[in-house]
């Protein structure tokens, strides 16, 4: 994988090549950050360009033996390490399920951790990365390079480590063989030893640029630029963010609608229409009612930043700010504490299968005795 087909992260390129140029790679590097910011398809960029025998001033060149194998992420100096469920039949460690992953990274690089126990079809079952893969690990890293002058082993998760295939990494952290980069990559790395992580160099990465998440939206989904505008300001720089409210769009829609009208007719105590709304919300799943409720305690959440001039941490579509631009002057510090309290509380009854008609009517006489403090 080139640098080329990185969504955006332009810092961070220029940083790790530059990093090469001037021969300051670290045996040892930490990528850490949210899922769906392209951690991971950063960590084989690097290692291809490493590898790469005929490098271009920003990026390999895709073109020479060493990127033709590293396109298909069969080098023989490129390793990986993954979760893998356990598995009567074969040995838990990752050579095992490494055609699974090879189809998946090539697929897509943005894939998170439960996408990829879908795809090996783990029945439920959690993954992790276990004690038999200690000694692959170990085995591995003490191979002499076939072909380029490093090798690159790539940790994707670490902190799914069992604790007797994490000391095995500590011991190699602590001794690293020459001319070996491992390249570990955490959606959590406060859930790391910290032994491992102070013998790593760690690396950021932050939420993709704007535009670059927007561009690659619009290519992958053939979306409009309003709407494709809207899902990059409410998904924080990740794609995988963006493409799960590309996907639950027409669920936030009728959020949004029964939202505002809850607040309307709490706000005009209308009653009768409360006690309607109150059934219809009633007569949905459980799940749709619980997603309402959760989506209406982000919604006030973001209008109470809005009324309170915090727009720099404010993820909303245009829809959403439009109705905030009226809406939000009464979410303020009066009553804020109690609005959320009534809504988690719904969630709270939802959840234990209290009766949805009650539960919502409830709510709605609440909010309308708060709605209008200040």
């Amino acid at each position: 994988m080139k640098f080329e087909k990185v969504i955006g992260q332009h810092q961070i390129k220029q940083k790790l090549i530059q990093a090469y140029r001037d021969n300051r790679v670290s045996h040892s590097y930490l990528f850490y950050g949210s899922p769906g910011v392209g951690k991971l398809a950063l960590a084989i960029a690097f290692a291809q360009y490493i590898s790469c025998t005929n490098k271009l001033e920003n990026d390999s060149c895709g073109e020479c033996p060493s990127c033709k194998k590293f396109e298909k992420l069969i080098h023989p100096d490129l390793h990986f390490v993954f979760p893998v469920i356990s598995n009567p039949k074969k040995k838990s460690i990752s050579d095992n399920y490494i055609q699974e992953w090879r189809a998946k990274v090539l697929e897509d690089p943005y894939f998170t951790y439960n996408e990829w126990l879908f795809s090996i079809a783990s029945e439920n079952k959690q993954g992790s990365i276990f004690a038999d893969e200690s000694v692959e690990i170990a085995k591995k890293i003490n191979l002499k390079t076939f072909e380029s002058d490093y090798k690159c082993m790539i940790i994707w998760l670490p902190e799914m480590m069992n604790g007797t295939c994490a000391n095995k990494l500590l011991k190699i952290l602590e001794e690293p063989p020459q001319n070996t980069i491992i390249i570990s990559v955490s959606d959590n790395s406060e859930d790391i030893l910290p032994t491992i992580r102070s013998r790593t160099q760690p690396v950021k990465i932050l939420g993709i640029e704007d535009n670059d998440l927007k561009d690659a939206i619009i290519r992958q989904y053939n979306i409009s630029d309003q709407m494709a505008s809207d899902i990059v300001n409410i998904s924080n720089g990740s794609l995988f963010e963006a493409r799960k409210q590309i996907i639950t769009n027409d669920e936030t829609e009728y959020n949004f609608a029964k939202f505002t009208e809850l607040m309307r007719v709490c706000y005009g105590y209308k009653i009768p229409d409360a006690i309607n709304l109150s059934e219809e919300l009633a007569k949905n799943s459980r799940e749709k009612q619980k997603n309402f409720l959760y989506y209406s305690l982000v919604l006030l959440r973001e209008n109470f930043a809005y009324n309170s001039k915090l727009k720099q941490v404010i993820y909303m579509t245009k829809t959403e700010i439009e109705f905030s631009e009226k809406f939000a002057k009464f979410v303020n510090q009066a009553n804020i504490n109690e609005l959320m309290q009534i809504f988690e509380e719904a969630y709270y009854h939802i959840e234990r299968n209290v009766n949805a008609k009650l539960v919502f009517t409830d709510s709605s006489f609440k909010i309308m005795k708060v709605i209008r403090k200040n």
